[in-house]
Formats: C-alpha cells, structure tokens, sequence
C-alpha cells in the first residue's frame, strides 16, 4: 500500500467487462508528510469512491488484494483505489488533506 495523489482521468470508451463502470484514475505516490508527489505516475481502477483529480488516496498495489474487493477472476486489475485520505497524524504532527 502506499499513498497517493490523484493527478488525471484515463478515458476510455471500450474496456473488458471487469473494468464497465469504474473509472481508472492516473495517481501518483506522494511523501505524506511533506505532501510533495514525487516516483511513477500509474493508473488505478477506481470504484465506489469518489475520488478525483487533487484528492489524496490509499492505493493498494497488488493483484490478489484488487481480485478480492472487485470479484474478478482472472485478476486483470492490480493498481486499485481502496479510500480518500482525509489526514494524517503521525504522532504530534496532524496533515489535513481535505
């Protein structure tokens, strides 16, 4: 898992019928103290949440995790949205997000 910022939106008109009706997200990982995006932007299967271009996510980067919250099989997915990250608090210190 790691955290990221939502920095676009892939669209796309034909897709296989896993990814119908969710929405594929360009994130990129982000340090979250310093809130400063930095590493590989990739694409993330969205669904169910809301998330959008500036929102700070969870990303879970791993196939088996992403086939058990969608239902797919054979796993198409690996990069999934899993929540829109609010704030952080790392002892004393608190990061708002939103």
């Amino acid at each position: 898992m790691f955290i990221a910022r939502v920095v676009g939106n892939v669209w796309a008109t034909k897709k296989i019928e896993v990814l119908e009706k969710r929405r594929l997200l360009l994130v990129q990982p982000m340090d979250p103290k310093s809130g400063k995006s930095g590493g590989k932007v990739m694409m993330a299967v969205c669904d169910k949440i809301d998330a959008g271009i500036g929102d700070v996510v969870l990303i879970m980067d791993e196939g088996s995790s992403a086939k058990q919250v969608l239902g797919t099989d054979p796993r198409p997915v690996r990069t999934f949205v899993f929540a829109i990250i609010d704030q952080i608090r790392t002892g004393p210190d608190t990061v708002q997000y939103t």
